[in-house]
């Protein structure tokens, strides 16, 4: 695994050397991850479809877009920066409507975004490179950007039968990735599936801006996960996970409790979306009978880390209460996209103490946090919603 790594980070080295007068660059002769990226810059219902690919013929080019990989892999963030830099984004103005008809680059783009492997490509450019960076909390970066003149495929696509079969059924998106997902394919994947606007009635298909694909896909197996979780017995001791993933540090409580979980990210001065001298601080939660609205404080953040959290309890057969502590340090001085939120919560899930009280948790939450972490966590007991549900519904039983 070390060895792909180092073949592929010395590929993009002598790739960018190689093309160092970059704003030339004309014609592609390359392999997508498979992978493509629709913008939401645009005014809506206009988007920017991108087909994303490194800028020479690279074998492994499935590592330029694969998460998993790097998160197991322990990439640094200047890695996966160096990888999403070296990749070009083709792209080209699309209405979303235009997925239910039969357009030349949209159906190139949904062939290559639903394809089981890498797929071959030539590209042409209508114009120079792009080399302007945008930064975002939900997606990955994009890498350089040009407008698409001419793309074709050199290769055969693998299509999966069961994605096939679920774009050819009448039914709707949601359910298409329902029943994907009880077949094994996972929340990547399927956002991709979901943004090319292949799922869904045939009515009402259209391209899905990544960003708001990757939240969506979150939240439906989140939801999907939520009706099984809620038939398990509770957990039957408190738990406390801590751990740490390119400077985003988590303490994470359990609770013998039903269903209920509470999210609170505080962003230090110096990390990559706070550029002022104070911690800046978001929350929200949803009890047992979920949220009504979309969690506009911690956005993507919350389904990503409620996904990571609903895929642990489902494995282990328990419900729970969860509070989640995110503390994004100056570490973590570039944003890489919500996948980073919950491969760190992954991670910090593999690493877990059993406590017989709420008070043992809740003091060696306090410990780990100051000791490991130098935060305080008497602002989370002040601030918690569900600390203080749990504490009245103690006292209810008491009193009874």
């Amino acid at each position: 695994m070390e060895n792909i790594k180092f073949e592929v980070l010395k590929k993009v080295a002598e790739t960018s050397f190689k093309f160092r007068e970059l704003k030339n660059i004309s014609k592609v002769d390359s392999i997508s991850p498979p992978s493509v990226f629709i913008g939401s810059k645009l005014k809506y219902p206009l988007v920017n479809v991108g087909i994303l690919s490194p800028l020479e013929k690279d074998e492994n080019a499935k590592l330029y877009d694969d998460e998993k990989y790097w998160a197991e892999n322990n990439f640094d963030i200047s890695d996966v920066i160096k990888l999403r830099n070296s990749l070009l984004n083709s792209r080209f103005q699309s209405k979303v409507q235009d997925s239910r008809l039969n357009k030349k680059f949209v159906n190139l783009a949904q062939e290559i975004a639903i394809a089981a492997k890498p797929v071959n490509v030539e590209i042409e450019l209508k114009n120079k490179l792009s080399f302007k960076r945008e930064r975002d909390r939900v997606i990955t970066p994009q890498g350089l950007r040009a407008n698409l003149k001419q793309a074709i495929i050199t290769g055969n696509v693998k299509i999966s039968k069961k994605v096939d079969r679920v774009m050819n059924d009448e039914i709707k998106a949601v359910e298409g990735i329902k029943i994907l997902y009880k077949n094994n394919f996972d929340e990547y994947s399927l956002s991709k599936i979901l943004s090319v606007g292949v799922i869904g009635l045939k009515k009402n298909k259209r391209l899905v801006p990544t960003r708001w694909s990757i939240t969506a896909t979150d939240d439906i197996i989140g939801k999907q996960l939520i009706e099984k979780i809620k038939e398990y017995k509770e957990i039957e001791n408190y738990g406390l996970f801590f751990g740490e993933f390119l400077g985003n540090q988590y303490l994470i409580l359990f609770f013998p409790n039903v269903w209920s979980y509470e999210l609170f990210e505080l962003y230090y001065p110096g990390s990559s979306w706070n550029s002022s001298k104070e911690i800046k601080a978001a929350t929200d939660f949803e009890f047992y009978s979920g949220r009504k609205n979309y969690a506009s404080n911690t956005s993507g953040g919350y389904y990503a880390t409620r996904l990571a959290i609903l895929k642990y309890l489902n494995k282990i057969k328990r419900q729970a209460s969860v509070l989640v502590v995110r503390l994004e340090t100056p570490s973590y001085w570039a944003s890489l996209g919500v996948w980073v939120v919950r491969e760190s919560v992954k991670k910090a899930l593999n690493r877990e103490m059993e406590f017989n009280s709420r008070e043992e948790l809740i003091n060696s939450a306090k410990k780990i946090a100051k000791i490991k972490y130098n935060f305080d966590f008497s602002f989370i007991l002040n601030k918690s919603l569900l600390l203080k549900k749990i504490k009245e519904e103690k006292r209810l039983q008491e009193w009874f």
